[in-house]
């Protein structure tokens, strides 16, 4: 047998389709995809219909099985300029959560329509697709100009048991609530990440500078600021920098989206046989 014979045949079964039924896929008779795994080659036509059908690159029908898709796309990511880089990789979740739905029998010209996501927040709407199961969660969010994506692989033991404390979660949200916190984060991370004076906080947030100081030692005790004291000729100063690298971005996009009202579902399954949080 060919390797690609041996390769058509591998996938064939673990698609647990006959190949009466790749035959019709692909527009040959079962006789050919018989010939085929017992040693012929198909014609290289035929080849990218086979690919899509069995759901494997057309290298891997040839044997060349070396690097992972995984190990692929990171080193296609890794080759792009930046910006096209992003592009490029929200593509890909995207096309996961289109996946996620897990539905093999999608007309292409849907299938082709939902991936081409630039189509579908084309407008000024809000569009959200979100997929909740046993196994995880994924959201997506297409705006205008915006785009997130939200991956969770659930739990061995569940989502809540990997929380922390009701409290020590009460307390983050309580950070967010505060409107002198929420305005001093917005002016921070507004501002390129170099040291900031309690005084320029003080000026450009209205906020009065003992208070400033107050609730920037609760930012960085949450880890969410470094705070330092530098000499000056009129005495010691304390001057902060934010983590840019912190989760408040993320945070923030969650929190608009789930304060926006009049999202537009795009494409959604709720199929979970148990609770969130058991």
């Amino acid at each position: 047998m060919s390797i690609i014979g041996k390769q058509i045949k591998k996938y064939r079964v673990a698609k647990n389709i006959t190949q009466e039924q790749l035959g019709q896929l692909v527009g040959v008779t079962t006789q050919a995809v018989s010939k085929w795994e017992r040693g012929s080659t198909p014609d290289a036509e035929l080849l990218p219909a086979l690919s899509q059908v069995l759901c494997v690159s057309i290298d891997t029908l040839f044997g060349r099985e070396e690097e992972t898709l995984v190990s692929t796309l990171a080193r296609k990511i890794s080759s792009m300029p930046n910006k096209e880089a992003f592009k490029f990789a929200f593509g890909i979740c995207w096309a996961m959560e289109i996946g996620l739905r897990q539905d093999e029998n999608m007309p292409d010209d849907i299938l082709n329509t939902f991936i081409d996501y630039s189509a579908v927040s084309s407008d000024k709407a809000d569009y959200t697709a979100k997929m909740v199961y046993d196994n995880g969660i994924a959201t997506a969010r297409l705006s205008q100009d915006w785009h997130h994506f939200f991956l969770m692989s659930e739990p061995k033991n569940g989502i809540k048991a990997q929380l922390s404390d009701t409290e020590t979660l009460r307390q983050v949200f309580e950070i967010f609530a505060d409107k002198r916190m929420i305005s001093i984060i917005f002016y921070m991370y507004s501002r390129l990440n170099t040291p900031i004076a309690t005084s320029l906080i003080s000026k450009n947030t209205g906020i009065d500078t003992e208070e400033v100081d107050k609730c920037m030692k609760v930012l960085c005790d949450n880890r969410l600021a470094t705070r330092s004291i530098v000499a000056t000729a009129d005495g010691e100063i304390f001057t902060y920098m934010f983590h840019q690298e912190s989760s408040v971005i993320p945070l923030l996009c969650i929190a608009d989206e789930i304060a926006k009202k009049d999202f537009h579902d795009v494409i959604g399954a709720f199929e979970r046989t148990k609770p969130l949080l058991q």
